[in-house]
């Protein structure tokens, strides 16, 4: 009896040697996990790595930089066809783009360009419109003085000064006026072709008969 006494004793005094002697490392990790925990809160709390705050909104690229120029001319596609020919080693495809630009203000042309890309054709139209751009005279209320009717190719147009009624038009001759800036005019296409370049090309021919 007094043996198995004497081993109990010394089985606890080794378990309570080993408990102290564990104590610092046991302490040292829960320091380490509180601490972690503490930087994980202090994160979560609203600020990220770099002190930013998280779910801020970001400024936009626009803001604080310069405002997006507006053109000069309004422009809008009238007519766009894919051309074909037929060569030795198959068939090659160009694009002819025709154009209508104006300031809405008096000024207006129209133009065509030609080119393999859709881009550069439209880049092109828009350099012929501006090289054949006119100014249509008008008073202050943006109207017309008289009526006016010309024939231009296949395509005949008249416009009528109507007070009161605003722009009654229809195909690309709309196009033309609205760009244009004409008010309270009513206008007719007196043959009966679609084609509207020509009937765009009309409209501009009817415009510099006009007199201030």
């Amino acid at each position: 009896m007094e043996k198995q006494e004497a081993k109990i004793a010394e089985t606890a005094n080794e378990t309570a040697n080993t408990a102290v002697a564990d104590a610092p490392v046991t302490a040292a990790v829960t320091a380490g996990h509180n601490e972690r925990g503490g930087m994980r809160s202090r994160g979560a709390g609203g600020r990220g790595e770099h002190g930013r705050e998280r779910n801020a909104r970001r400024p936009r690229r626009n803001e604080g930089g310069r405002e997006r120029v507006r053109p000069e001319f309004d422009q809008k596609i009238i007519a766009i066809r894919r051309v074909t020919r037929v060569m030795a080693g198959g068939r090659r495809f160009s694009f002819s783009v025709a154009m209508v630009i104006g300031d809405k203000k008096g000024r207006v042309g129209v133009g065509i360009g030609k080119a393999g890309d859709t881009q550069l054709a439209i880049e092109k139209a828009v350099r012929d419109a501006k090289k054949h751009m006119i100014t249509v005279p008008m008073n202050t209320h943006s109207q017309i003085a008289h009526d006016v009717q010309t024939k231009l190719s296949s395509s005949e147009v008249m416009i009528i000064p109507a007070a009161g009624r605003g722009l009654v038009a229809g195909s690309s001759v709309r196009t033309v006026l609205e760009l244009a800036g004409v008010k309270d005019v009513t206008a007719k296409l007196l043959s009966r072709t679609k084609n509207k370049l020509n009937n765009a090309r009309a409209t501009i021919e009817a415009l510099k008969l006009l007199k201030a």
